[in-house]
């Protein structure tokens, strides 16, 4: 089959046409003729590093989480669909991470540094952590001290516009009047606080307890949004968080609450151990609620998780389940019937469904095991792309002319030929990266221009035997054949020695490396098909009008 002239050009034709159509495809489904790296488009530079504030971690503990870390970050950055990213642990305790063509950065920012911890938890009944308000207002009280505390409700209140009975004592009209005789009465009210104990001062400021209001909904209170500050404050002290009933925690509710032309955070009261976590998540998907139009991300557990799912849904039919993600309820729905695998995380309303799709990605990655810091972070603009890709453009212009210019003056018709092989190897190139939708970056364009330059110089050995064997006396024919002949050993060794160098490159290295060895790699796999077959094929189509005795211009 190949020693028909006809049928090799037809297998050239079909060959460039391939090329063309998968260079043509890929710029039909991403609008570039080629997938372009960080240093041709632009994008983010990041450098992490795990959290450790007390800085007792070890330092094969750092490396440790930084390995679990890079695992989970790049199923992230697959899921959120980043071409190509480099992601590179330095030193055991860093990380890098390179995304490409990032429109959105702070949501790239987001999905990276998101920890994404699922748990599910039981709302308990307020009952008793109402009975232990009296505890932790004079927990704040003894914190703090009575003036601490006034001053704090001054300055917040000068700040805000909102005066000390709307900070610290809620909105009940007879609690305000009460809490303000206490605090602001004349030498009767100072004399009786003095005498008093703490526990007395406690009940006459109520620093805490004044600023929670019954919740809407079962095991949980409602807290003004311009008094949630505050509320944390209070919250973090250990002598309020000891304060609290046995096994019981309070979390703050995702989603802001209107009522009464107000807003409100709910604070739950929780069981403090979770049943179940996002470790049995297998899959998570994001929609919209058809009837209330609001976001939703729907799960799916594992077997056994659904199992235990089950066995607690169905011992709590009535009860509050919250759904607490990264120290927060997203949701806390009313137990109705036993429930298997499969459930849903609202978003409530207003959420936009690509929040929810991100929310759905890091799930399904799984939860990062410490917190992450961006310790550095760089955007790569796209004018510095496009100031690379002229750069490159002009070196590879300037490399093929002078190429051409050279082969042509010295081979004449065979350096012709040379240069029509030539074009079909730029093609095979370009058509090889966008078929294996590889990326081109600035190393990757040096790779291009070296394996150009391969090409060229497989098809000088060709010439030069060439050449030898008409010096000898050969006819044109067998010279050509010969030359052919001759020269695959010495090109067959050149090019296997390169390519396997660029798939060690490719194997071990990162990054712009990686970029340059698929480049080379695909550059080497033309070059061989190009001088050896290529080009001979348009040698004998041009002997093919010729008698084999009749000289040629070599």
């Amino acid at each position: 089959m190949f020693n028909s002239v006809r049928s090799r050009l037809i297998i050239v034709a079909l060959v460039v046409v391939t090329a063309v159509w998968q260079l043509y495809s890929h710029k039909t489904r991403t609008g570039e003729w080629l997938k372009l790296g960080l240093d041709l488009q632009g994008g983010m530079h990041l450098v992490l590093e795990v959290d450790d504030p007390d800085g007792t971690m070890t330092a094969e503990a750092r490396s440790d989480m930084i390995d679990r870390v890079d695992r989970i970050i790049r199923t992230r950055i697959d899921e959120f669909g980043v071409e190509e990213p480099l992601i590179q642990k330095v030193g055991g305790e860093r990380l890098i991470v390179e995304l490409a063509g990032i429109d959105d950065e702070d949501q790239a920012k987001g999905i990276v540094q998101r920890n994404a911890f699922l748990e599910f938890k039981l709302v308990l009944p307020t009952i008793d952590f109402e009975q232990a308000l009296s505890r932790i207002d004079r927990a704040v009280v003894t914190s703090l001290g009575v003036d601490s505390i006034r001053a704090l409700g001054r300055d917040v209140a000068g700040q805000e516009g909102d005066d000390l009975t709307d900070l610290l004592f809620g909105t009940d009209p007879a609690a305000a009047t009460d809490s303000m005789t206490a605090v602001s009465d004349s030498a009767a009210a100072a004399a009786a606080a003095a005498a008093d104990s703490a526990e007395a001062e406690a009940n006459a400021l109520r620093p805490f307890s004044s600023l929670l209001a019954f919740g809407d909904i079962e095991g949980a209170f409602l807290v003004a949004a311009e008094d949630r500050p505050i509320a944390e404050m209070f919250l973090a002290m250990p002598e309020v968080e000891r304060a609290f009933p046995r096994d019981q925690i309070v979390l703050w509710g995702a989603d802001l609450v209107s009522q009464a032309a107000r807003n409100y955070y709910r604070l739950y009261v929780l069981e403090e151990d979770s049943f179940l976590t996002g470790e049995e998540l297998e899959d998570a998907t994001a929609g919209r609620d058809p009837q209330f139009n609001q976001s939703q991300v729907q799960f799916q557990l594992s077997r056994a998780g659904g199992r235990q799912f089950a066995r607690f849904s169905g011992a709590h039919v009535g009860d509050f389940l919250a759904i607490v993600l990264d120290n927060e309820v997203m949701s806390a729905p009313v137990i109705r019937d036993r429930i298997g695998a499969r459930g849903q995380i609202d978003m409530g309303q207003g959420t936009p469904l690509e929040e929810a799709r991100d929310l759905a990605l890091v799930l399904r990655a799984g939860a990062l095991p410490a917190r992450i810091n961006i310790v550095e972070e760089r955007t790569v603009g796209p004018s510095l792309g496009q100031d690379s890709i002229d750069q490159g453009s002009l070196a590879g212009l300037v490399g093929i002319v002078l190429v051409v210019f050279i082969m042509i003056l010295y081979y004449r018709v065979a350096g012709l030929i040379a240069v029509g092989a030539l074009a079909v190897y730029v093609t095979l190139v370009l058509g090889g990266l966008a078929g294996m939708n590889a990326t081109l970056t600035v190393p990757g364009i040096a790779g291009l221009i070296l394996s150009i330059g391969m090409a060229v110089d497989a098809n000088v050995l060709i010439f030069e035997r060439i050449r030898e064997e008409l010096a000898k006396g050969r006819v044109t024919r067998s010279a050509v054949d010969d030359g052919f002949e001759h020269a695959l050993s010495a090109i067959v060794d050149a090019n296997i020695t390169t390519l396997i160098t660029a798939l060690i490159l490719f194997q071990f290295g990162t990054g712009p490396v990686r970029g340059f060895a698929v480049t080379l790699s695909i550059g080497i796999v033309a070059s061989f098909f190009s001088a050896l077959f290529v080009t001979r094929s348009f040698f004998l189509a041009y002997l093919s009008g010729r008698k084999a005795s009749d000289p040629i211009s070599i």
